[in-house]
């Protein structure tokens, strides 16, 4: 890894450390009905974390299983914590789904064939990568929430470009013009961009 990816991983950490703070104050305010910042700071966690390794092991890391497996906890904790935010009597039900999403993603990446590992990752990336993609923008352009929160939607695009694109290079195959290097170079400033989208509009919306 380049001594600038390394720099660049180091920004999104801090920028995951300052979001993790915002929804830790935020949920100090009024904790019985701001459960839904728990699942939020769960995924920015994991990505303070993902970054140090990244940092330390390099992008080899990012075949190790468990790695994948954790990984798997950003898209699933923003998605949930949505989808309670802003749908809460669909929250439990997508809860439910989403433990077994990852259930699933862990025993398919050490039991199952890969074809069916794959499938199901991108089955639960996809489901859960849609929901922060679509939910964002759907309620900033109903007014529900300030019109800046579609940012998050905006960091949920970015962060699944990257991941069809490292889910087709682990398969063995390439995804348009996106080879392994071309991957790996993008793959630390698409982080921060992911990372300053979310926080822009989640506090945007806290501070609203």
């Amino acid at each position: 890894m380049e001594w600038w990816g390394i720099v660049i991983l180091l920004a999104t950490g801090l920028v995951a450390l300052y979001l993790l703070w915002r929804f830790y104050q935020h949920y100090q305010k009024s904790p019985s009905e701001h459960k839904f910042d728990l699942y939020y700071m769960i995924s920015f966690a994991v990505l303070l974390v993902a970054g140090l390794l990244l940092i330390f092991f390099t992008y080899d890391v990012l075949g190790n299983e468990l790695v994948v497996i954790v990984a798997a906890l950003i898209p699933l904790g923003l998605s949930v914590g949505l989808v309670n935010e802003f749908y809460p009597k669909y929250g439990l039900g997508y809860l439910m789904f989403a433990l077994l999403g990852l259930i699933a993603i862990a025993v398919t990446r050490y039991t199952g064939p890969e074809t069916a590992a794959t499938i199901i990752l991108a089955t639960v990336h996809g489901i859960a990568g849609l929901i922060i993609f679509i939910l964002p923008i759907y309620v900033a352009v109903k007014g529900r929430v300030v019109t800046d929160f579609l940012w998050v939607g905006i960091g949920g695009a970015l962060i699944g470009l990257g991941g069809i694109a490292l889910a087709y290079l682990k398969s063995g195959s390439q995804l348009l013009f996106f080879s392994a290097d071309f991957v790996f170079t993008i793959l630390a400033p698409l982080l921060l961009l992911m990372a300053l989208a979310y926080t822009y509009g989640f506090v945007k919306k806290m501070l609203a």
